[in-house]
């Protein structure tokens, strides 16, 4: 079965100040090691940056404009992967996701699933809460044992998040998409490495990370 990758680079990053998917990572950008882990299972690359990007493709295949949204973005780089079986889509922002764990997503996919996302479980206690006047309040303890949080990347079959994206036009991640047309999403074990970055500390941290395992 073949395989492309959809590396996700076409967010402003408001929080971090800047585009943090093209920050120095230890003398490479976030961006091109996202797209080397990606490499790791796929034939195919693209990487979808914003409109004014102005770099060398930072070791992509293919290189295409992003939309308005994340789901416009995938959607971009999913046009050029009529041609693979399964696809998988990748946060630039997560440049420390193993091979492993792409080939983890994608052997889920090769053996059935539909879609697989790394999750891990929660370990904090976790609360519902509202608004009561200007003050937050709690509403009420959430059951963990249920709940996971979900990481890049996630292998899907391609028909299958096409099919998606026609049907729904946005979601915080495309598994979402996927779980609106009822197919099922396999969880494999995520990384606890395998950081977002969002703000400055976070690259300092992952930084830190890459000199640690060398």
């Amino acid at each position: 079965m073949t395989v492309a990758a959809i590396v996700v680079a076409a967010g402003q990053g408001a929080r971090f100040g800047g585009l943090k998917q093209f920050a120095d990572l230890d003398n490479e950008s976030v961006a091109r090691r996202s797209v080397r882990g990606a490499r790791s299972v796929a034939s195919k690359v693209v990487l979808v940056v914003p409109v004014d990007y102005d770099g060398t493709g930072e070791g992509a295949d293919v290189v295409v404009t992003g939309g308005a949204s994340r789901a416009a973005s995938v959607r971009s780089g999913l046009v050029e992967c009529a041609d693979a079986d399964i696809v998988v889509v990748h946060d630039a922002a997560r440049p420390l996701a193993s091979p492993e764990l792409f080939h983890l997503v994608v052997d889920a996919v090769k053996n059935g699933a539909s879609a697989a996302v790394p999750g891990l479980a929660i370990t904090d206690t976790v609360k519902r809460v509202r608004r009561a006047g200007e003050s937050t309040v709690v509403d009420a303890t959430v059951t963990r044992e249920d709940l996971v949080t979900v990481q890049t990347p996630q292998a899907f079959r391609r028909a299958t998040l096409e099919q998606a994206h026609a049907a729904s036009s946005d979601a915080t991640d495309d598994a979402a998409l996927v779980e609106a047309l009822d197919e099922v999403v396999v969880v494999v074990p995520g990384e606890q490495q395998n950081i977002k970055i969002t703000s400055a500390s976070d690259l300092h941290r992952a930084i830190e990370t890459i000199r640690g395992g060398q």
